[in-house]
């Protein structure tokens, strides 16, 4: 059926994917929820629950809602759209398998629309940011007349060059969540420091502890630039903030100024990971982008 079509080739991720607002829209991302559940109620990410509405109902439950994965079926409903809209291919980046089943999920729907479209399911092995700089750059290689197949080899690229380090307010949400490892310290212990957590081959652990905010930020900084190689190399840069956009505006500041970025953004840190990490979580998300397609932002 594909080999009289034209390629026309779409995006989709799921919305464990952070971008600045409007950028799903000028870029003609597909977006698949991630399920929220508040006890027995479930919503939809980004659907039928929005961030504001996320964090009235934790204040006015005292409850630390959970997430499942879309399942397939929802991720074969999104897809089959696409193609209905034209889509021969689809590019389905998603936040890393070794947290989540949500790229499970895509590889089973793409078994299951495969007499109507091609989907190519892709570990970001990392989320929020990270994945949406993947995004970005798959959608304007689309743009630019690339192909499936180099575009999945620049998401390697960028997959194998992304730094991801945060700071979170405690350890509270991350210790019951469970996505967060080496938690052996008792809770007492924990309450009092600024847990530093380094995302390692998409698996996320405790790097280091600190005792203010200040000496977070400070430590997030030094280690992005070791694991960048240096602040003179050219870079995109994210920060992420959950509830905290002053904070996270001084850090963007800072990092700014101190690195070597192409590209920047801040974002507010996205409903399906606030979960994981709790509100007042600051992010620094950045990747070395020589040799790759990104430009200087305008």
């Amino acid at each position: 059926m594909f080999g009289e079509t034209r390629e026309m080739i779409r995006v989709a991720t799921d919305s464990t994917c952070d971008l600045p607002e409007g950028m799903f829209q000028e870029y003609e991302v597909t977006v698949v929820p991630i399920n929220i559940q508040f006890g027995t109620e479930t919503y939809e990410d980004g659907v039928t629950l929005d961030r504001a509405t996320f964090y009235r109902k934790i204040e006015e439950t005292g409850m630390l809602p959970t997430t499942s994965q879309p399942s397939a079926g929802q991720f074969e409903r999104y897809y089959r759209q696409l193609a209905e809209a034209g889509a021969t291919d689809i590019i389905s980046l998603h936040v890393t398998a070794k947290l989540s089943g949500t790229y499970q999920s895509a590889e089973l729907a793409k078994e299951m629309v495969q007499d109507q479209v091609r989907v190519h399911p892709f570990d970001s092995a990392c989320g929020s940011a990270g994945l949406g700089f993947m995004v970005i750059e798959a959608a304007r290689m689309i743009r630019a007349g690339k192909g499936v197949a180099e575009i999945l080899a620049r998401m390697e690229t960028i997959r194998s060059r992304m730094n991801i380090i945060l700071a979170l307010k405690d350890l509270r949400f991350a210790r019951m969540s469970g996505r967060v490892g080496k938690l052996q310290s008792s809770l007492a212990s924990l309450l009092d420091i600024k847990p530093i957590v380094v995302l390692e081959n998409g698996l996320l652990d405790v790097a280091e502890k600190v005792r203010t905010q200040q000496k977070a930020i400070d430590r997030m900084l030094d280690l992005m630039a070791e694991r960048i190689g240096g602040v003179s190399v050219p870079v995109n840069l994210a920060v992420v903030h959950a509830q905290a956009p002053e904070m996270g505006q001084k850090l963007l500041e800072r990092a700014r100024r101190l690195f070597n970025c192409c590209e920047t953004f801040l974002v507010d840190l996205t409903s399906s990971l606030v979960v994981h990490f709790g509100p007042g979580t600051l992010g620094l998300v950045a990747y070395p982008v020589q040799g790759g397609g990104e430009g200087r932002a305008e």
